[in-house]
């Protein structure tokens, strides 16, 4: 079976938008355009309904494009142990206070047992504060810890 792979909010709207006048965005943007096409073969992609209420926010064109980019991925559901989980990890993670949707990710993530949670949000997910905060965390309540990382980092050779 495919290794499962959480593909967050960050990640969808990078591989469609428009190319960034930013730099380091655009070589981001230019790494998710690579990575999509691959992922597919090599796992099975799932998002869940947190990311299709994030994906449907902002200009409606281009939200119809996101939307678009998911339509075949498998919907994770959001479940009171899901947003359970999620407050907990508010109170214990190094996450800032505005940082909700990030708990509820990475509370989906590790409620589900998904094996990669892949994103560009690197100062509240693919840090390596969080990560280890989150392995404890998720250790001490028989939680799988998905791996967090970038699309650049899941390329192929």
């Amino acid at each position: 079976m495919k290794p499962t792979v959480y593909v967050e909010t960050s990640v969808v709207s990078y591989y469609t938008a428009r190319p960034s006048h930013n730099p380091i965005a655009r070589e981001q943007q230019e790494i998710t355009q690579q990575w999509w096409p691959h992922a597919a073969r090599r796992f099975r992609l799932v998002v869940s309904e947190a990311v299709l209420l994030e994906v449907r926010v902002g200009d409606p064109q281009a939200a119809e494009k996101r939307l678009k980019a998911i339509k075949d991925f498998r919907i994770l559901s959001v479940s009171e142990f899901c947003r359970a989980i999620a407050n907990h990890y508010e109170k214990v993670l190094p996450l800032p206070k505005d940082a909700a949707a990030d708990a509820m990710h990475l509370a989906i993530a590790s409620v589900h047992g998904v094996d990669y949670l892949v994103t560009w949000n690197c100062t509240h997910l693919a840090n390596a504060l969080v990560r280890r905060a989150l392995a404890e965390t998720n250790s001490s309540m028989g939680l799988v810890t998905p791996i967090i990382c970038t699309p650049e980092e899941m390329l192929e050779e």
